[in-house]
Parts: C-alpha cells; sequence; structure tokens
C-alpha cells in the first residue's frame, strides 16, 4: 500500500520547483511548518529574483526529479524520510539557452494533522558551509575506508618530485579540457579509485587537477606537498592540500612548482580548469572549492562541484544557501605549464 505522506512529498517537490523560477507563486497548499526553513527559503528566493537580473539571465523553467533514499521512521503518526533532490534549471542569457545541475539531500520530519500529513522539518543532507577546525584543517570523513576495487591502490608518482624537483625537472603541460571533462563524467559521482568524503569537494577538485596532468608533490607529511595514496595500514595518506578547501588554497598560492595557482582579480579572466575557493563568512578560512568547466553567454564562469554535487552552475553562487552578504572569493588561474 502506498505511503500515505507520499502524497505530501508530492507537493513539497511541485513547491520546490515553483521556487527555482519565481519565489511568489501562489501556494494552493501549505505543506511546510519548518519556520526556520521557511525564514530562509524565502531570503534566498528574493535574492534570487535580483540575481537574475544582475546576471542579465531569465529563468525559463526548473525540473525537479526526487528520489526517496531511505525510510528511517515510518508510524501512522510520524514519518522520517531521506530524499535525493535532482534539479535541472533551464535559463536564457543573450539569446543562448543553458542548463544548469544540482543535486542535494535532505532529511524530511512529517507529521499526521488530522486527514494530511505537513512537514515540520527540513535538515540539509549535504550542506555547502562546513565548520572549520583549528588550523584551517576541515574534518571532512571518508564515507567509506574500503575502495571499492578493494586492497590499496598504489601511489600516483613521478620520479623528478621524488627528487624534489629541480631544474632539470621536466615541463608538464596542464590540459585544462581534460581536466574539465573529468568533472563533468564525475560531477553526480565517485570514482571508484578513491576514497569518497562527506565532504568531497576539494578531493574531487584535486582529482580533476591530476586529471589534467598536474603533478604530485608527494613529501608523507599531511601538511606539506600535495599528494595522496589512499589507505595504508588503516591509515590515512593524504595531504590537507588534498581533500582541505583552505589547505588547497594555501598550497596553490605558496607553491613555487608544481601544482600552482596564480590569482586574478576578476572571475573572466579564469580558463578552463581554474578553480575558484569561497570563504562564505569572510573570516579568512576557505570552506568550498570549485572547477570551471564552461562559460555562459556573456563570458562568465559555470563551474562544477561535490557536497552538493553541481554541473555547470553560476561561479557566485548566490543561490547556494551558505552565501552570506560577506562572501569572499579566491580566483586562481593554473598555469599553463608545471
Amino acid at each position: 500500500m502506498d505511503k500515505e505522506w507520499k502524497q505530501t512529498l508530492y507537493t513539497y517537490v511541485n513547491q520546490y520547483n515553483q521556487h527555482q523560477i519565481d519565489y511568489r507563486s501562489q501556494q494552493m497548499q501549505q505543506v511546510i511548518t519548518d519556520p526556520a526553513y521557511l525564514m530562509a527559503r524565502a531570503d534566498r528566493s528574493y535574492r534570487l529574483s535580483h540575481w537574475y537580473s544582475e546576471r542579465g539571465a531569465r529563468p525559463l523553467r526548473s525540473e525537479t526529479r526526487a528520489k526517496l533514499l531511505r525510510t528511517i521512521r515510518d508510524t501512522p503518526e510520524e514519518a522520517v524520510i531521506d530524499v535525493q533532490l535532482h534539479v535541472q534549471l533551464f535559463y536564457e542569457k543573450g539569446g543562448v539557452n543553458h542548463v544548469e545541475e544540482m543535486v542535494q539531500r535532505e532529511r524530511l520530519t512529517l507529521i499526521r494533522d488530522g486527514n494530511d500529513w505537513v512537514i515540520v522539518s527540513i535538515e540539509n543532507l549535504s550542506p555547502e558551509k562546513h565548520p572549520v577546525a583549528a588550523g584551517g584543517h576541515m574534518p571532512e570523513i571518508p564515507q567509506n575506508h574500503a575502495y571499492h576495487q578493494g586492497g590499496s591502490p598504489q601511489p600516483y608518482l613521478n620520479s623528478y618530485i621524488l627528487q624534489g624537483g629541480g631544474p632539470g625537472r621536466k615541463s608538464i603541460k596542464y590540459r585544462r579540457e581534460v581536466a574539465a571533462a573529468y568533472a563533468d563524467k564525475w560531477w553526480n559521482s565517485y570514482n571508484p579509485e578513491f576514497t569518497e568524503f562527506d565532504v568531497d569537494c576539494t578531493n574531487y577538485i584535486s582529482q580533476c587537477l591530476f586529471a589534467g596532468d598536474a603533478p604530485i608533490n608527494y613529501t608523507g607529511k599531511r601538511e606539506a606537498g600535495w599528494w595522496y595514496k589512499g589507505y595504508v595500514g588503516g591509515k590515512e595518506w593524504w595531504s590537507y592540500s588534498w581533500a582541505v578547501s583552505n589547505a588547497l588554497a594555501a598550497h596553490l598560492t605558496a607553491s613555487a612548482w608544481g601544482v600552482r595557482g596564480e590569482v586574478v582579480e576578476r572571475p573572466e579572466q579564469l580558463m578552463l580548469g581554474d578553480v575558484i575557493f569561497y570563504d562564505w563568512d569572510g573570516n579568512g578560512s576557505f570552506q568550498h572549492s570549485t572547477i570551471v568547466t564552461a562559460f555562459d553567454a556573456g563570458g562568465q564562469p559555470l563551474v562544477n562541484a561535490h557536497t552538493v554535487s553541481s554541473k555547470h552552475r553560476y561561479w557566485d553562487y548566490k543561490d547556494s544557501y551558505a552565501w552570506t552578504e560577506n562572501t569572499v572569493y579566491r580566483f586562481l588561474h593554473i598555469p599553463d605549464y608545471f
């Protein structure tokens, strides 16, 4: 027998879809009674109405598909469920149609209200804003300590890197298109050869850079270099810069050779395969990272990311619940040669 609360879930998804386009859309049925969520949604929706105008973009339609991931509790009076929302947003800019995609997970708590069901709590299970621990190292905990293929992969090493680089090292070309293609291939899934993190944005960006032939700088020290070996003997073997946004931003800007980045002032100066870091609170700690994978009709970068899996999303992230008026960006151009 169908769950009685499913109709409320369908109504919620339809309303979610409407709010992607027009926050003023009238709703015949109020199914959400979570005041914190309603306040946050109203603020985001109002911001987006101005955001489209500032970008010179016109939203066309939104398509949202919901997938029930699991049912945690299901009684005659209460249900707690985890759902995945896959959103495709279609918009026009400069006479060109664009589409961006996002996938996020939510936990909904529903209770019976007479003959109906209402949603009393909505928890974002894949938030784009995370606390940063002392020293700027964010606790990004892997989802699975075992590799899907079994065993521990061999480290990816470059012999001249192991020798410490030096004047005679080989010059390596950064393959931007390959890095962007890798980002598009894995934007909504995980390469099984690498560990999957709960907060996976920087692990994903590091994989993209490596796919573009960025050389590993193996030091064996978590606080130095840029390297990944996976789990060896039950121990985490990767540098902070591989998996933590703030650490990768610091490494790229401080590195004199190997993978590195040059700070540029404006997003339109970026190229495919370049990266953007996000400091949501403006306190000096970067908490999110993305990679440039396309450009809109006005030459503004579109980016991919993990955690909230995103493809060809507008770079400034003003559509994110993590965004604040204090948000600071760091635009890093990856050089053509390492």
